[in-house]
C-alpha cells in the first residue's frame, strides 16, 4: 500500500485524516474518531488553533495547571503551568509553600541583550575586510535602523556590531556579530530582518569594491542565536540554616547534604544533566503555558550550562556564616507581546494571572520557577528519595492505564496512601481486587 502523497497540505483536514487513517492505523474507524473528539466544539477556536501550525488534525491537550503562593520580591504570584509531567506542579507549589515563611525568592535582571549573526566567507586578505568593515559600520547600522524604527521609539534596537575572524575554525569563514535590545518582544523576527538587510548591503558594497578581483565575499546565512549569555536572569533563596528544621542537628546535616548535592552535580555531567532537566520542568512549564519557545530557551540555557567547555549544574548552593544560600543564574530570552501572547487565549489568561509582565518581570517569574523545581528535587533527592513523591502522583495514571472505576481509585489510593508505589505492585492489587469481586 502506497504511504507517499502529493500535495498534502492541500487537502482539507477532513480528507488529509481520511488519507492517514486509511493508510496508516488498523481501525481507521477509531483513529478518525480519536482525533475528531480532540477538536474544539468552537469553531472559530478550532481555526485558531488551526491556523497555528501546518497540516493540523486535530489537537494534542497538556494539561494547565497552576502553583500558587509564590512571593517574588516581596510580591504574591500564583504560576500557570502547562506541563503534562506528574508532580512538577505539586513540586513547585511545595517550594513555594517552604520559602513563603523564609522571606521568598528573590530576583535580578543581570542583562537583556539578543545576538544575532551575519555569517559569510571570503577568501581574500583579512586586513581588506577588517577595513572595509571599519568604512562600512555605519551605514550597515543606518541598514539596521530603518527596520528598528519602531523598536528604536520604544528604547531597543541595534547596540552594537563587530567584525569576527573565525578562519581559525573554519577555512574563509567570517561572521559579524550583532547584539539587539528586543525590549518585550523575544525579537526573532525583528533580529532576523535586521540582519538580512544588513548582509545585503555587506555583501553588494564589498563585492562592489572586489568586481576587478579574484577574491569574492559570499553570504551564507543570517540568523538570530538561540545562545544569549548576556540576556541573564538570577533568582535566590537564603535563610539561616537554623531555619530549615526544627531540630538543629538535622538541619545543619540538611543543609550540607543540599549543598554536596549540587556540588555533584557541578562536576558530574551525568548527574548535572537530570538536575539541570528538573530545573527545566518548571521553566519550560511555565514558558509553554505564557506562549513563549521552549525549545529556544532549552537550546540556550543547556550551551550556557556548558559555557566553561564541561556541562554543569546551573544552580548553586552554599553555606555562609550559617546561611544557607541556593541561587541559579541562567540566560532566559522571553517575549510578552507576538508571537501567540495576543493569539492563544490561555496564554493571554495565563500572562493576565501574572499581571500582564514585561519581558524583563517575566525572566524573573521563569527563572523563581526552575529554582522552585530544582530545590523541590533535591530536597526529595536528599531525604525522602525521588519515587516516594513521584510514583504517588504517578498513581493516577497507573489506573487511569487500566481503567479503574472510581470506586477502585478511592480503595487503592488509601491502600498506598503510606506505601512505597511502584506500577508492579498497584497493578497486582488492582487485578486481585478485581478477582476477588469476581
Amino acid at each position: 500500500m502506497m504511504k507517499q502523497i502529493q500535495g498534502f497540505s492541500k487537502l482539507s483536514k477532513q480528507d488529509k485524516i481520511e488519507w492517514l487513517a486509511t493508510h496508516f492505523f488498523q481501525n481507521a474507524d477509531l483513529a478518525k474518531q480519536t482525533l475528531m473528539q480532540y477538536w474544539n466544539s468552537n469553531q472559530q477556536l478550532q481555526q485558531l488553533h488551526d491556523e497555528f501550525t501546518e497540516n493540523t488534525i486535530s489537537n494534542l491537550y497538556i494539561p494547565f495547571g497552576v502553583a500558587p503562593n509564590f512571593l517574588i520580591d516581596g510580591q504574591f504570584y500564583s504560576l500557570p503551568m502547562a506541563i503534562e509531567e506528574s508532580s512538577v506542579v505539586a513540586a513547585a507549589s511545595n517550594a513555594a509553600k517552604f520559602w513563603q515563611s523564609r522571606g521568598g525568592f528573590k530576583t535580578e535582571i543581570i542583562g537583556t541583550e539578543k545576538v544575532g549573526q551575519i555569517h559569510f566567507t571570503f577568501n581574500g586578505q583579512a586586513d581588506f575586510l577588517f577595513s572595509q568593515f571599519n568604512s562600512l559600520k555605519q551605514s550597515l547600522i543606518e541598514t539596521a535602523n530603518e527596520v528598528s524604527a519602531n523598536m528604536i521609539k520604544r528604547g531597543g534596537g541595534l547596540t552594537t556590531i563587530d567584525l569576527i575572524d573565525k578562519t581559525d575554525a573554519l577555512e574563509n569563514y567570517y561572521q559579524i556579530h550583532a547584539c539587539f535590545e528586543t525590549l518585550d518582544a523575544m525579537g526573532a523576527n525583528y533580529i532576523n530582518s535586521c540582519l538580512e538587510a544588513m548582509a545585503k548591503l555587506w555583501e553588494n558594497e564589498l563585492n562592489a569594491a572586489l568586481a576587478n578581483s579574484t577574491h569574492k565575499l559570499e553570504v551564507v546565512m543570517s540568523i538570530l542565536s538561540n545562545y544569549v549569555p548576556n540576556c541573564l536572569v538570577k533568582a535566590q533563596v537564603s535563610c539561616p540554616v537554623s531555619a530549615l528544621a526544627k531540630d538543629q542537628d538535622k538541619a545543619k546535616q540538611y543543609a550540607q547534604k543540599f549543598v554536596q548535592a549540587v556540588q555533584i552535580a557541578q562536576v558530574e555531567p551525568y548527574r548535572a544533566v537530570t538536575h539541570n532537566k528538573g530545573i527545566m520542568n518548571g521553566i519550560d512549564a511555565l514558558v509553554l503555558a505564557t506562549g513563549n519557545d521552549f525549545r529556544a530557551v532549552e537550546a540556550g540555557v543547556h550551551a550556557y550550562a556548558s559555557r566553561t567547555g564541561t556541562y554543569r549544574s546551573l544552580s548553586d548552593a552554599r553555606i555562609e556564616n550559617d546561611e544557607f544560600i541556593f541561587e541559579m543564574t541562567l540566560p532566559l530570552a522571553l517575549g510578552t507581546v507576538g508571537g501567540l501572547t495576543k493569539l492563544h487565549p490561555l496564554v493571554k489568561l495565563a500572562l493576565e494571572m501574572l499581571g500582564n509582565p514585561n519581558a524583563q518581570e517575566l525572566m524573573r517569574i521563569a527563572a523563581v520557577c526552575g529554582l522552585a523545581q530544582n530545590f523541590a528535587a533535591l530536597n526529595s533527592l536528599t531525604t525522602t528519595g525521588i519515587q516516594k513523591g513521584h510514583m504517588k502522583m504517578h498513581l493516577m495514571n497507573i489506573l487511569n492505564q487500566f481503567q479503574a472505576t472510581e470506586e477502585e481509585k478511592t480503595t487503592i489510593a488509601k491502600m498506598y496512601e503510606n506505601k512505597t508505589i511502584s506500577h508492579t505492585q498497584v497493578v497486582e492489587t488492582l487485578n486481585a481486587m478485581r478477582d476477588a469481586a469476581n
